[in-house]
């Protein structure tokens, strides 16, 4: 038999880490507990630490660790939290385009130090899908046109929607030389 993850179920990342409503592994098993609907949802909690084992020491017996003498391993049904090495938030900003110098043979200067890293937790939960719901209206896109001015919260909850398209996804083309299987219509093959 194969133990499915007890995913936490909670209003929000910070609860489901700390004091989670319940644990289910299936949607309707968390809408049970909530009540209402749920979504799944990734999120990164907490500070981020410079050094991997700094991180696996603050947070020691929720994730797996692989070091020598301090080996453990979550059962699986609580496997809901791991750590990931992430950019820092102060190197997010863009690079300037880098110019080539033509010198010495070589084309390109020497390439920027990579940016530094942190490690921070990121675990996944159920949480109610009508917290912190974007905005049903129109597309981003044709909102910023219609309006000069946004005002902060609904600019925010704009780009915080899902990406949607501006018109339904046509059928695919049948080329000139291309037929349907008249016993699976399903299966374009090539024609002679």
């Amino acid at each position: 038999m194969v133990s499915l993850i007890l995913y936490p179920v909670a209003d929000n990342a910070e609860a489901a880490l700390s004091a989670p409503l319940g644990r289910a592994a299936r949607e309707r098993e968390a809408a049970k507990i909530l009540g209402k609907d749920v979504v799944f949802e990734t999120r990164l909690v907490g500070s981020g630490f410079a050094t991997r084992e700094a991180a696996l020491d603050a947070y020691a017996g929720k994730v797996e660790d692989d070091r020598p003498g301090r080996t453990f391993t979550p059962p699986p049904e609580d496997r809901w939290a791991r750590l990931v090495e992430v950019v820092a938030p102060d190197e997010r900003r863009g690079r300037a385009p880098v110019r080539p110098v033509y010198r010495d043979g070589r084309r390109w200067p020497d390439p920027p130090p990579p940016p530094r890293t942190v490690w921070r937790l990121s675990i996944n939960f159920w949480r109610p899908a009508a917290a912190d719901q974007p905005l049903d209206g129109p597309q981003a896109r044709l909102a910023r046109r219609r309006a000069r001015e946004l005002d902060r919260e609904t600019l925010r909850a704009l780009t915080r929607q899902p990406l949607r398209p501006v018109k339904p996804q046509q059928g695919l083309d049948i080329g000139l030389f291309e037929t349907r299987l008249p016993e699976n219509p399903n299966i374009i093959v090539p024609d002679e």
